[in-house]
């Protein structure tokens, strides 16, 4: 576990590891989740329920501190990797281990 200074980039900021879990918001239909729970129990797979089926997005990112770092992801995520008005996005964001 890391407790120093966070690690930096050779340009002065902190580089982030990022994963983005997206899925629709409630009250939004999941056919892809639908056709995989009906199909569940053909396959042997009985008591199987609440599929649903999204998206899981990794990537790396440099900036001068965590609170940057979360602003331009929350940009991201609003302009190119989620559709705001049917989904939802989680974001982890982790402190990279010096190298």
């Amino acid at each position: 576990m890391h407790f120093g200074d966070p690690p930096v980039c050779h340009h002065g900021k902190v580089r982030f590891s990022v994963h983005v879990d997206v899925t629709l918001r409630p009250g939004i239909a999941d056919p892809q989740g639908s056709t995989i729970e009906r199909a569940l129990p053909a396959l042997g797979f009985d008591g199987v329920s609440g599929v649903t089926v999204g998206k899981s997005i990794r990537f790396e990112i440099d900036a001068p501190d965590r609170g940057a770092a979360e602003g331009e992801i929350d940009e991201l995520c609003k302009r190119f990797l989620t559709n705001p008005v049917i989904e939802d996005a989680v974001v982890q964001l982790i402190e990279l281990e010096s190298s």
